[in-house]
């Protein structure tokens, strides 16, 4: 089973990421009811990211008692809800949804169609990874163990992938004393492993080019403005 995801940038104050899978969902009935998994366990996917079971658990708690679900959009668009998820959870595959489509109105009507043809069959989840929650394995695998769930859409194209640019903020950049900060900085901001090893090996080449240590400190100050733009 191929999995895609699809991360998009957010304003970098929400830093929120949403990802697509090219799983099936399928209307369960001519009433508009759908199911499916917005969301799977423990597969590596491109940007070296892996959820790992009960990530959802919290969020989930805090949305049942706010009595509150996680909207139900059309291609992640806040403007565009197409129906309402009645049920989420977890089971042992990962995240299960069920919901209904709202089939008086033209865009959940053209969903609901396009689901029954087959035309549409992906979800992607919007979410923040919880601050302090995301653990780096030895080969680099960033491990999210919990994440605040906004939404599950569906979504046309889950094979689609893009670059992930999240948002560093400048109070966390001032506190990278060492290599693998800085590369776990890019990591969290959506770089891969390998991307984020590469930048990093050219910053200190460059510094090792620098004669003096004026000239280091203004390659590393240069650096460090470079992160700057790259992840906000």
């Amino acid at each position: 089973m191929t999995i895609h995801r699809l991360i998009e940038r957010r304003g970098a104050a929400g830093e929120r990421e949403t990802r697509a899978y090219s799983l099936s969902i399928r209307a369960t009935s001519d009433s508009g009811t759908v199911e499916g998994y917005g969301s799977v366990f423990g597969v590596r996917d491109t940007y070296d990211d892996v959820i790992a079971s009960g990530a959802f658990i919290e969020s989930l708690k805090e949305h049942k008692a706010g009595g509150t679900m996680p909207a139900m959009l059309w291609q992640h668009d806040p403007g565009e809800p197409i129906g309402v998820w009645s049920d989420m959870a977890e089971d042992k595959k990962g995240l299960h949804v069920k919901g209904q489509l709202a089939l008086s109105t033209t865009r959940g009507r053209e969903a609901f169609e396009l689901l029954k043809m087959g035309a549409l069959n992906g979800l992607s989840i919007g979410f923040k990874a919880v601050p302090g929650t995301s653990r780096y394995n030895d080969d680099g695998v960033r491990v999210l163990t919990a994440l605040e769930l906004w939404e599950v859409s569906l979504v046309t194209f889950p094979a689609n992938e893009r670059a992930r640019i999240t948002g560093v903020k400048a109070s966390e950049i001032a506190t990278i004393t060492t290599i693998r900060q800085a590369e776990q900085a890019l990591r969290d901001a959506g770089y891969s492993a390998d991307a984020a090893k590469a930048f990093i090996a050219s910053v200190k080449r460059v510094a090792l080019q620098e004669r003096d240590a004026s000239g280091a400190a203004a390659a590393m100050k240069a650096a460090e403005r470079l992160l700057s733009s790259l992840t906000t």
